[in-house]
């Protein structure tokens, strides 16, 4: 980490040209590899829904959940929410309006309304929640069922054994978890801080942009987060995610009333459908075999998605574990697949409507970049200057509750599972999210082309994690395959089976399955027999 800051520093260029380099390369040669596991991981969830596994619970047999189901699922559509969603609620269903994915529809027609509703879902529903439960899942199993700690590698231990889990082996996967989350984290600070800048700009209060306005937004976000995690008051940060949720909803609903009501809630059926019906299309999509365009289109748009979620799953995994304690294995995927994808359809619908709705209206409003589209499509609406002020405080609240979390989480994995990091480890892993997001943005050429360098950064941070969750996924299901409500449904089988092969064998198929108790010590003290007889089988 260090050698990256110092490298950023001394030369933008050399580290921005190898970094496209080693992109380049991954998305034709390695592309492929985070497309199959992305639908592996949907695949994977979705079984162990509907297994015999789907019953086992993350904590002790007969544990109540920890979180009433209400509070539940509201903490989980705050974790759903975040500067993802504000950044490219508008961009990215726009984008795709106007620019379909190659070899799709006609830029424009009313088929590219569905294809960029339909992709913009795919990018945001099923795979990426499916890439957070697999890793929270894992985590929430082997901490509340195993009473193991709450570290990436001791889910580890079915696989490699407690000795190699607690050792140079097990240290090594916590540290690709704790590089994936910090580049995640910086890249969600590099896009917020992006976003602030324009917001700052539709609102008249700068001119034109710099990277030394980037640099300075991304102190003080950094300084508001890492007082903010060192401070260790829980409730002010719930203040804030919860008054940020409630501002978020304002949001929505007053884009939805001011906005293109009508073509909105024709989105939100057909918007479904188009996802549904392209589903097959748009997971099969690979570099290699789509030619150049295809190539470029996946390393900015698909691969890029998957590896920053990839990025950002030891921290969402750990939150989502710490909240599911008592939740069956099926309870825990259907609110952590379900729960967020429908926030996602509605926002997308909300925000995605109103933006291809304005760019109808108006070609124009695709320029400026994907951090700018979101305040010109709120100056065709009204009260656009108080609209664009709250983006941007939803922009940094969002950022600010969420990274301080995230600290704890580097801080937590460097220091072997501590559940209250020391407060110098918290302040640093701070600052190196914060200096990560800054050589980011300045190796992509600061505000012209600052995605370029989060995308590069954000896909090689990525790669290494995404080979541990594909070994998670092999660890846990070694795991449940072991779990004693899994033996027990085994034994009760296999006793069942026994029984009636012998009485079958004994009794021509007439008899009847009887208990006993194990020591005949007579009636219990209300004169009742102990044994109880079972139903005739015949």
């Amino acid at each position: 980490m260090f050698i990256l800051v110092a490298w950023g520093t001394v030369s933008k260029e050399s580290l921005l040209s190898v970094s496209k380099t080693a992109l380049d390369w991954l998305v034709t040669n390695i592309g492929w590899g985070f497309v199959l596991a992305a639908t592996g991981f949907v695949i994977f969830a979705l079984f162990l829904a509907f297994s015999r596994y789907g019953r086992i619970p993350l904590g002790e047999d007969g544990e109540k959940p920890e979180f009433r189901t209400v509070s539940w699922i509201a903490m989980m559509f705050s974790a759903g929410m975040g500067i993802g969603l504000m950044f490219y609620g508008i961009s990215e269903p726009l984008s795709h309006f106007t620019s379909p994915p190659p070899g799709t529809v006609e830029a424009g027609s009313d088929e590219a309304v569905g294809t960029a509703m339909a992709t913009s879902l795919f990018h945001w529903t099923l795979h990426p929640w499916a890439i957070y439960a697999v890793v929270g899942l894992a985590i929430a199993y082997s901490s509340f069922r195993r009473g193991r700690k709450q570290l990436i590698s001791a889910v580890f231990m079915p696989l490699i054994g407690k000795r190699n889990a607690e050792g140079p082996i097990g240290k090594l996967i916590d540290i690709l978890a704790l590089f994936a989350t910090l580049f995640g984290s910086a890249a969600s600070l590099g896009l917020g801080t992006l976003q602030i800048q324009s917001g700052m700009q539709a609102a008249g209060w700068i001119g034109s942009t710099s990277t030394t306005l980037l640099v300075v937004i991304i102190v003080v976000l950094t300084i508001c987060f890492i007082a903010s995690a060192v401070s260790g008051v829980s409730k002010g940060i719930q203040w804030l995610s919860n008054i940020n949720m409630v501002l978020a909803a304002v949001l929505a609903i007053f884009v939805f009333v001011a906005g293109p009501t009508v073509l909105i809630l024709n989105l939100l059926p057909t918007s479904l459908g188009s996802y549904m019906s392209d589903f097959g299309e748009m997971a099969s999509r690979a570099g290699a075999t789509g030619g150049a365009e295809m190539h470029e289109w996946l390393g900015s748009w698909t691969v890029f998605y998957w590896a920053w979620w990839i990025s950002w799953t030891p921290f969402v995994g750990m939150f989502i574990a710490r909240i599911s304690r008592g939740r069956t294995i099926r309870q825990f995927i259907g609110g952590v697949l379900l729960v967020p994808s429908v926030v996602s359809l509605v926002w997308f619908a909300i925000f995605g409507g109103a933006a291809i709705d304005t760019a109808k209206a108006d070609p124009t409003v695709v320029d400026g970049g994907a951090e700018a589209q979101t305040f010109t499509v709120l100056e065709h609406l009204p009260l656009a200057i108080i609209t664009s002020v709250l983006v941007m405080i939803l922009v940094a609240i969002f950022f600010v509750s969420g990274a301080d979390a995230a600290s704890v989480v580097m801080g937590t994995l460097s220091q072997r599972g501590s559940i209250e990091p020391s407060r110098w480890v918290v302040i640093f892993w701070g600052a190196a999210t914060g200096a990560v997001a800054a050589i980011m943005l300045v190796i992509g050429g600061g505000a012209e082309d600052a995605l370029t360098g989060i995308q590069n950064l954000t896909f090689i941070g990525a790669l290494p994690f995404a080979i541990v969750m594909v070994l998670l996924c092999v660890a846990l299901t070694k795991d449940l395959r072991s779990d004693q409500m899994t033996l027990r449904d085994e034994k009760g089988a296999e006793v069942l089976e026994q029984a009636v092969i012998a009485g079958t064998e004994e009794h021509d198929g007439e008899f009847q399955l009887v208990t006993t108790p194990a020591e005949d010590d007579g009636d219990d003290a209300e004169g009742k027999d102990k044994a109880t007889p079972g139903a005739t089988t015949s």
